[in-house]
């Protein structure tokens, strides 16, 4: 699952990141209501998470404004430290799914994260398929020409972004925030595992898939032909 976190506060940020990471799901993640409603507008989530005192735009009419474009079945839940039965009245009135007040644990948005997500998703492929690259995200296997490739998780959840974005060039900040969050360990961090996803993917092979576009980011497609 690929879940857009919205949290102005950058500690709950940073363990909510990490908790849905550590269970193997993928995290965008946003500090503001301006950014947070442009991903979740333009990019493919299979949830949201929205803290309804985010700056610049509120999580309530971040939700308002989703419904609005048409985004109906994309998961939305509103988090806030307000108990008042009203604010959270009005979140479900503008759009929220569910919303979470208080301290709450990190198990238990995940547990609402995937019930949501099991009943609203619309589903997705489970194999990703480009050229003779082949991943199923469900056995998490990755194959080439027949051939199994071995990959880490940091590999894998940037092979899934590549595949399911391909043929269009994905952005350096784009595949930060998708696998770290924008926050990775170093600065070489995005290009050093970009070389061991390409030498487990393309090295041992004729046609090279994965494709460095210097200054903008990384494509995955066949150029052959």
């Amino acid at each position: 699952m690929h879940v857009l976190i919205a949290e102005h506060h950058q500690p709950l940020r940073f363990t909510l990141h990490d908790f849905l990471r550590s269970r193997g799901h993928q995290v965008t993640c946003a500090a503001d209501g301006i950014t947070a409603l442009h991903l979740a507008a333009t990019r493919e989530y299979d949830a949201v998470v929205f803290n309804a005192a985010l700056p610049g735009i509120g999580g309530h009419q971040a939700c308002e404004r989703l419904r609005s474009a048409g985004r109906t079945q994309l998961p939305l839940i509103l988090t806030a430290a307000s108990h008042q039965l009203c604010d959270v009245l009005q979140g479900f009135k503008l759009g929220a799914d569910d919303y979470l007040t208080g301290r709450f644990d990190p198990a238990e948005l995940l547990a609402r994260l995937e019930a949501i997500a099991r009943r609203m998703a619309t589903p997705r492929a489970r194999v990703l398929e480009v050229h003779d690259l082949s991943y199923d995200l469900d056995t998490l296997s990755v194959k080439r020409a027949d051939q199994v490739i071995n990959l880490n998780p940091t590999s894998l959840h940037l092979l899934e972004l590549l595949m399911r974005k391909s043929p269009t060039v994905v952005s350096r900040k784009e595949m930060l925030d998708s696998v770290w969050g924008g926050a990775a360990p170093n600065s070489d961090s995005l290009r050093s595992n970009v070389h061991l996803l390409r030498r487990g993917v393309d090295r041992p092979f004729f046609t090279p898939l994965i494709h460095t576009l210097h200054g903008v980011g990384y494509q995955l497609a066949c150029r052959q032909g």
